[in-house]
């Protein structure tokens, strides 16, 4: 008896522990990172783990359920929910259960999970996307919702992704700004509670507030030690990120779009898709995972990331509104002798009854104004093929001024309030996008003048006003569809330039770095990061936005800002980036001229480097009065280095700069570069050779006492 007691004891325990090991695990990982999710009892879904990669089943059995994966309102949370629903029948709660997850692969290095889950009362179901990426360490996340009630069902919050995290200490780094003073970096620690970044511009939704973050956990974050989230939303309008610690110290992550004045009638069997919340999590510190988003961006999202970019000459800062057919030609003919790709006109060449003079009018009436340009655009196309370069060209399709034939015949076209004067940001308003006869005329922008100057090889494509008078006049009783609906309309426009002209290279503008999102950068091979061309301001600037973005699409341009900056160090500082000029190279000195042209040809010989290498962070302009970056090329042969002396310390004790990704067995030539001519270089280390190894354990000295002086290294394998 005591025997067959004992067997039945042990079954129990056997049965037990199966029942236990049965638990559905559902792993998504990439060859750095794994986010484990589980099942619970209760029959819903749970993130059990996000961190390192862990290779073994057998310990992520023993992890604990975790926080729910999906937290809906009206249950048992206490804390901010990623949907919040109310149903026909007046019911906002939501009870979400496991249904079944099947994964895919879409590329050989490309796997996508979909976890279905549904709640079993209402007939509301929410799927969650997961896409990684192996080797780039990249996970995309997105939701889709949909129900089969008899009436629309209302949607109040609707997060892309709910990410938990359990740590003892965590700090927040943000990048927020204003015009000409974006992406300013502060850390703070988190503490019980909600920090929430968020935007309610509409369009050039990032004025004030980037879209994306890093999340550093238990120590101030670091750039080569210290495990980092990165986290940005893949969307051109509107986004809101909450994090919120709560009274256990958990941190839950949720990111999408910003829900204000956005709730959401969500038909029968219509399908929500929220916007790609894009992540990568990091052990080794802020530049493992800067370079891993630079190679996944140029690997499978911007435009043409894996091909090369144009070197330009624009016309705005030498010009601006000024300008005639002649003295463009005459700017065509320093660029041609500069070296660049193109010549790009930018604001200024259009408009009739209202020429554009100035920005208080013309937006909207996109013909060529007759006085400035007799012979249109046709005859700079021309004159730019017959010198041997290309002709790009700045539109803002998007907006309208009131003083302006489109206005005049089409308000309804236009986002404005009724019965209420209208509020103009930078004398214009928007064009309701929501709208698929705008729509169409937006796109026809582009397609008419491609069809009429097929020799059109390149778009500036601006956005210079917030939505502003809030209201469309197409969606009627749909208003609070306006934010979510815009943005979509404008991925409409883009969808079908790209299907037409899928070869046309675009720059992504808004006044300066008021658009910088990785949707958007699927329509545009590069964006403008900052109205602000200061050579100084520009190297905190990129440093900001080469956290999540490689530098082939951050457009840099030489100009005239900060003349007490001479013209190589302002040239250095683009060359960090996507080189262009936006100066009349005439005004310069012969020598500053040949500098220039020089410095085009270094930076296409080694392009390879600059543009498609690995960035690596080594002084950071926030930490002193010096700044250097480097670039290392895939097969580590080429690397080129950038230090700049912003505002050295009388007498400063300079220390040598340890360099980073070189192949520390080979042998490396050190060669200063963008030398002006007549001058020679004053780096001791100057045509020597040293192992990689004593470059990255030793360094080189690299910096000097002078103030605003620059100097770029060719470091070169030794065959």
């Amino acid at each position: 008896m005591k025997n067959r007691l004992f067997s039945l004891i042990c079954l129990l325990v056997i049965s037990i522990s199966l029942k236990a090991s049965d638990k559905i695990v559902i792993p998504i990982s990439t060859e750095n990172i794994s986010l484990i999710y589980k099942v619970g009892d209760n029959g819903r879904l749970y993130q059990s783990y996000l961190g390192q990669k862990l290779r073994f089943s057998s310990d992520i059995d023993q992890l604990p359920l975790g926080g729910e994966a999906y937290i809906t309102h009206g249950m048992e949370d206490y804390f901010e929910p990623a949907i919040r629903v109310l149903h026909n029948d007046g019911n906002p709660s939501l009870l979400l259960k496991y249904v079944s997850y099947e994964t895919k692969q879409l590329q050989p290095d490309v796997t996508e999970t979909v976890i279905k889950l549904k709640d079993d009362i209402y007939p509301v179901t929410v799927d969650l996307h997961f896409v990684s990426y192996a080797k780039e360490n990249i996970i995309k996340s997105f939701t889709e919702i949909s129900h089969q009630e008899k009436k629309p069902v209302t949607l109040y919050n609707y997060a892309s992704s709910l990410l938990h995290l359990n740590s003892e200490k965590y700090f927040l780094t943000e990048f927020a700004g204003d015009w000409a003073h974006e992406v300013n970096m502060t850390e703070q620690q988190l503490s019980f509670g909600k920090k929430v970044l968020d935007t309610k511009l509409g369009s050039r939704a990032n004025m004030f507030n980037s879209p994306f973050f890093l999340l550093s956990l238990n120590e101030n974050s670091r750039e080569n030690e210290g495990e980092v989230l990165f986290g940005t939303i893949g969307w051109t309008g509107n986004f809101r990120f909450t994090f919120e610690v709560d009274n256990e110290n958990k941190l839950r992550i949720l990111s999408g779009i910003n829900n204000y004045a956005s709730e959401y009638s969500l038909k029968p069997k219509e399908l929500f898709r929220t916007p790609e919340f894009i992540f990568t999590f990091s052990a080794e510190g802020k530049g493992k995972a800067s370079r891993d988003f630079h190679r996944w961006a140029r690997k499978y999202q911007v435009k043409d990331g894996e091909k090369s970019r144009l070197t330009l000459l624009n016309n705005w800062e030498a010009t601006y509104f000024d300008f005639n057919e002649d003295k463009l030609v005459d700017i065509m003919d320093e660029a041609k002798t500069l070296g660049v790709d193109m010549f790009l006109l930018d604001d200024g060449w259009f408009a009739n009854k209202y020429p554009r003079s100035s920005d208080h009018q013309g937006l909207g009436d996109w013909d060529e104004t007759v006085e400035k340009l007799p012979n249109g655009i046709g005859k700079l196309v021309k004159e730019a093929t017959d010198k041997g370069i290309k002709f790009g060209l700045w539109i803002e399709p998007e907006m309208v001024n009131p003083k302006s034939e489109l206005y005049e015949k089409h308000k309804d076209w236009v986002i404005h309030l009724p019965n209420r004067d209208e509020y103009y940001f930078r004398h214009q308003l928007v064009l309701d996008l929501s709208n698929p006869e705008v729509q169409d005329y937006v796109f026809g922008i582009v397609d008419n003048l491609m069809t009429k100057y097929p020799g059109i090889a390149y778009f500036k494509w601006d956005c210079n006003s917030p939505i502003t008078n809030i209201y469309s006049p197409y969606l009627k009783d749909k208003q609070s569809h306006l934010y979510i609906d815009h943005v979509r309309g404008l991925y409409n426009v883009l969808e079908r330039v790209k299907a037409k002209y899928p070869n046309l290279p675009m720059m992504l503008c808004s006044g300066g770095g008021g658009r910088t999102d990785y949707e958007a950068l699927k329509y545009f091979t590069e964006f403008w990061p900052s109205d602000n061309t200061d050579p100084i301001e520009r190297i905190f600037i990129q440093w900001g936005y080469s956290h999540f973005f490689p530098s082939k699409t951050m457009a840099a341009h030489v100009t005239s800002w900060n003349k007490n900056a001479g013209i190589k160090f302002r040239t250095d500082v683009a060359m960090m980036g996507k080189l262009g000029f936006d100066i009349r190279t005439h005004e310069m000195t012969p020598a500053e001229q040949e500098y220039c042209k020089g410095a085009v040809q270094n930076f296409n010989r080694l392009s390879g480097a600059i543009l498609d290498g690995d960035l690596y962070r080594l002084v950071s302009p926030y930490e002193g009065n010096h700044s250097a970056v480097m670039y290392v090329n895939e097969t580590t042969d080429k690397a080129v280095l950038f230090a700049f002396d912003i505002h050295p310390r009388y007498g400063e004790m300079l220390q040598p700069v340890r360099l980073q990704g070189l192949n520390p067995d080979a042998q490396y030539e050190i060669k200063e570069i963008n030398l002006v001519p007549g001058t020679k270089s004053i780096l001791k280390c100057d045509g020597k050779t040293f192992s990689g190894e004593l470059l990255m354990k030793v360094g080189i000295p690299v910096f000097s006492g002078r103030q605003l002086a620059s100097r770029v290294i060719e470091i070169s394998k030794v065959k």
